[in-house]
Formats: C-alpha cells, sequence, structure tokens
C-alpha cells in the first residue's frame, strides 16, 4: 500500500494557470519501501479529463498583460463619457438652456440603455467571444464621440444626448467583461487581480470624467467662449476614442491558445450546441445566494451612481463657485476606490475569502457614506476631501469583489451572464436612487438625500450577510489538481493506493498511516 505523511504533504495548484505538484522532505511508502521526491513533478495531459486522468495542459502567456490593459483603455474612453457633463451640470444647463433634471439624464441614459440591451449582448459575448464584443463596443464608442462634436451649439442638446446614447450603447459591450476577460486570459492566483484591473480602467475614466472637463470648461458666460471650450474637449475624447479603436483592431486577440486554468480546460471541452444562453439565466435567478448578491450588489453600486452623478450639485450648494473642486473631490473617490479595487483583488487571490470580505467593505461603505453625509455641510472642503477619501476606497473598491464572487458563486456558467446580470441591477438602482435623491436634495438638502442611501446600504449589508459562500470555480480548480495527484501516486507503484479527493472537502486526500 502507498501511505503518505499528510501532514508533511503540501499541495500549490494552478500555479500560473499551470499544475505544479511540489512534494519536499516527503516519505513515501510503495510497496513497503521507503521513496524521498526529488523535486517538483509537473504533470500536464490533453484536455479532457475522464475518470483518474491527468489534468488538461495549462499555460498563461505574456500577451494576457497587453490584452488586459487595452480592454482598460476603452473602457476608460467610455466611462470618462458618463460623467463628463454632470460635473460640470451648471455649466450644461448654461449652455444649452434646459433645466438640471434633463442634464442628470445625459448621466441616468448610461444607467437606462443598459438594462434592454445587456441580455442580447451577454447572448452575443457567449456566441461571438472577446473580440467582436471589443470590437463592436470600440466602433459605438467612436461613433458617439464624434456624434457630441457635432452637437455644440446652444439648440442641439437633442444631438449631445444622441452621442450619449451611441456611447451608453458602447458601455454594454464593456462593463461585463472584467471577470470574463480574467477568466480565459489570467491563471487561477490571478483572476481576482486581472478583474481588477479591468474594473481600474472605468474608473480611472471615471476619475478623468471628474478631473479634465471642470479644466477644459471653465464657467464664462461668453456662448461663443463656452462653445469653444466645449468642442474641445469633445474633440478630444473623440481623438483618444479614435486611436483606441485602432489598437483593438490590430492587436486584440480572442483567447490564448492553451487555457490558462484547469476550470477554464474544463469550460472549453463543454461543446456549444449543449449551452442554452436561456437556460442559464434561469439557473442563475433559482441561485439564491447569487440572487442576495445581485439585489446587494445593485443597492451598493446604485449609491455609487447616484452620489456621481448628483455631485455637483452638493458640492456647489455648500461650496459656490468650487465647480473645479466638485470634480476633485470625485477624482478623489474614484482615485481611492481604484486603490480599494486593487487591493482587495490582490487580497483575494491570496486569501479567497470571498464572502468576508466582501461583507468587511460593504459595512464599511455605510460607514464611510455616514461620514461622508454628516461631515458634507461643515464649511471645510478640506474634511470633504478626506471623508469622500474614505467613502471612495470602500464604495468603488466593492466593485471588483461582487463580479469575482458572482463568478464563484456561479461556475460554470458563463462570467458575461453573471457580470450582466450584477450591472443590470446596478443601472435599475443607479436610476432610481438618483432620481429620488435629486428630489430629496432639493426639497430637504443633501443630508437628507445622502441619508436616503445609507438606509439602503444597511440594507444592502445586511443581505451580504446571508449570502451563503459556495466557492464553486475554486472547487473545480482543486477537483482537477487532485486527479492529477492521485495519478501521480499511482503511477508510484502498481500496489499503490491513492484515493482521489474532491474540491469541495478540505480534509486530507490519504489517509493517515495506521
Amino acid at each position: 500500500m502507498c501511505r503518505l505523511e499528510t501532514d508533511l504533504f503540501i499541495v500549490r495548484a494552478v500555479n500560473m494557470g499551470d499544475i505544479n505538484i511540489n512534494v519536499c522532505d516527503k516519505n513515501i511508502e510503495v510497496a513497503g519501501t521507503p521513496v524521498e521526491s526529488k523535486g517538483p513533478i509537473e504533470l500536464s495531459q490533453s484536455c479532457s479529463i475522464p475518470n483518474g486522468d491527468a489534468a488538461p495542459t495549462t499555460r498563461v502567456y505574456l500577451k494576457r498583460w497587453l490584452i488586459v490593459f487595452l480592454f482598460c483603455a476603452y473602457s476608460l474612453s467610455n466611462a470618462y463619457q458618463w460623467i463628463q457633463y454632470s460635473i460640470i451640470s451648471n455649466i450644461i444647463v448654461k449652455f444649452y438652456q434646459v433645466d438640471a433634471f434633463a442634464v442628470d439624464w445625459l448621466s441616468m441614459i448610461y444607467m437606462l440603455a443598459y438594462v434592454p440591451f445587456i441580455f442580447p449582448v451577454t447572448w452575443l459575448l457567449d456566441q461571438k467571444g472577446l473580440r467582436v464584443t471589443a470590437l463592436l463596443a470600440n466602433l459605438l464608442n467612436c461613433v458617439g464621440t464624434w456624434t457630441k462634436v457635432a452637437s455644440v451649439h446652444p439648440d442641439l442638446f437633442w444631438v449631445t444626448m444622441l452621442g450619449q446614447f451611441i456611447s451608453a450603447l458602447a458601455q454594454v459591450f464593456i462593463l461585463g467583461m472584467p471577470s470574463r476577460l480574467a477568466s480565459v486570459w489570467f491563471g487561477a492566483d490571478e483572476v481576482s487581480t486581472a478583474c481588477s484591473i479591468g474594473v481600474f480602467g472605468n474608473q480611472m475614466g471615471i476619475a478623468i470624467g471628474f478631473l479634465i472637463p471642470p479644466i477644459l470648461v471653465p464657467n464664462v458666460d461668453d456662448v461663443e467662449e463656452l462653445a469653444h471650450h466645449i468642442k474641445i474637449m469633445f474633440y478630444i475624447s473623440a481623438g483618444v476614442a479614435t486611436i483606441i479603436f485602432i489598437l483593438v483592431i490590430i492587436v486584440f486577440q480572442e483567447k490564448p491558445e492553451l487555457p490558462p486554468t484547469q476550470a477554464q480546460a474544463q469550460a472549453r471541452c463543454i461543446p456549444p450546441e449543449s449551452y442554452s444562453y436561456l437556460a442559464s439565466i434561469w439557473r442563475l435567478l433559482r441561485n439564491k445566494p447569487f440572487m442576495l448578491l445581485l439585489v446587494s450588489y445593485g443597492l451598493n453600486v446604485g449609491c455609487f451612481y447616484a452620489v456621481s452623478t448628483l455631485l455637483n450639485r452638493m458640492i456647489i450648494e455648500h461650496y459656490p463657485g468650487e465647480e473645479v473642486n466638485a470634480g476633485r473631490v470625485g477624482l478623489t473617490i474614484v482615485i481611492a476606490g481604484m486603490v480599494g479595487s486593487l487591493i482587495c483583488g490582490v487580497w483575494l487571490d491570496k486569501t479567497k475569502t470571498y464572502k468576508q470580505t466582501t461583507l468587511a467593505v460593504y459595512v464599511l461603505s455605510l460607514v464611510g457614506m455616514l461620514i461622508y453625509a454628516s461631515t458634507l455641510n461643515l464649511g471645510h472642503l478640506w474634511v470633504v476631501f478626506l471623508t469622500a477619501g474614505v467613502l471612495g476606497f470602500f464604495m468603488t473598491g466593492y466593485l471588483p469583489l461582487g463580479f469575482e464572487f458572482a463568478v464563484e458563486l456561479t461556475y460554470p456558467e458563463s462570467e458575461g451572464t453573471s457580470s450582466g446580470l450584477l450591472n443590470c441591477s446596478a443601472q435599475i438602482f443607479g436610476i432610481i436612487f438618483t432620481i429620488a435623491q435629486g428630489k430629496i436634495i432639493d426639497g430637504w438638502g443633501t443630508l437628507a438625500g445622502n441619508i436616503f442611501l445609507c438606509i439602503f446600504l444597511l440594507i444592502g449589508s445586511i443581505m451580504t450577510g446571508f449570502i451563503k459562500s459556495e466557492l464553486r470555480r475554486q472547487n473545480a480548480n482543486l477537483q482537477a489538481t487532485g486527479r492529477s495527484v492521485s495519478l501521480l501516486f499511482q503511477r508510484a507503484g502498481s500496489e499503490s493506493s491513492v484515493q482521489d479527493y474532491g474540491g469541495t472537502s478540505c480534509s486530507s486526500p490519504w489517509q493517515q498511516p495506521s
């Protein structure tokens, strides 16, 4: 019989997408004879994983970083456009001679367009893959930016709304991609970090959208001068979008030749004809932990959308004439959130504590919102910057956590489908919260509007606590590793007896020596 001192056995599974098994200072008895390992043993076989076979060949490619950073670039370009009007809403109201609610819709159109179009776009992502989705996203983004260039006249608000709608359609092809791109291109120890980098691009775009428009478009009274500044802003965004589109056409690749992880290898082995998009949606809607995450994610991100859209109005109410600083406060929120996203992504890759991390960040988002709401009217801008940074670190840092937790809860369902549903929930709550908070601010002030959001963050925190953590993707990787380890010891001797172990168990797969 083959016996293994399990307390001395260490398995490093799925490192950088490969299955590497290191046996160090181990005593293995094969047919009564001790055998000492000579170092790391690498197992890799073909695609299929029948009973007892070794895991398929996996590999990660250096090009994965180019792909994810190119995705960040066009996500940045699109996210910038979402907030570029709202952060100078008082100037846009004056130039186009419309009311503040109409300008709010230049932001909310991003949310509204997402809801009906996410389902066909997710189907397209599943059927045609990453490259086709990326090309369509950049085409729409480019057309939207050039449409807005033609809208710089006080009578052409409808044209600028049309351009914003086209850019909003591009966003539908972008928001659900980070988790899918991370799974297709990155190893198991990198997926959360890669997803965070993908979300990072979107956040960077929002940050630039907060910072640049107040600088490019000063609050001047001369209409012709104002039109000149607005046109410069539109030309810059159109030029950047065009360059990125060309790069995507040349560089962006569908998927690597070999899968990066065992979970991805198994997903590739599923015949396309066996996949039903509607059946996948139905399975997700019946997944109780995912449904709790769906609602709680929507509440958190919906609050972020409302705060971002109405930030200019909140700051100007307490600090008149501070349009540029309103943008800087928004920049502080997003930059702090970018740091939070990256830290959370690295933390998840190291610890795999999805529920604990998600719940902690959610509760701290609530605390940050309470502090921000209670200090906004103190009359000290430096306090607003500080509290906004704390709020952004947790609230914006929550975005990639939700994506990655959803993938774990729903594997082997498509990452694009689960991410799409999360974003759909966020857009719906974003529209509701933006309209409701705007009305509350008009009637009762900013404190009442922010307390309104705190109530829903509290509800979301409670719901997150009830989510049952089932890490299905991690289990799939562990199961594949278990098969490889089992096969290794079966080969050690014809009389060896090694039990395969499942990914859902944390106990040792081998019996202790008797």
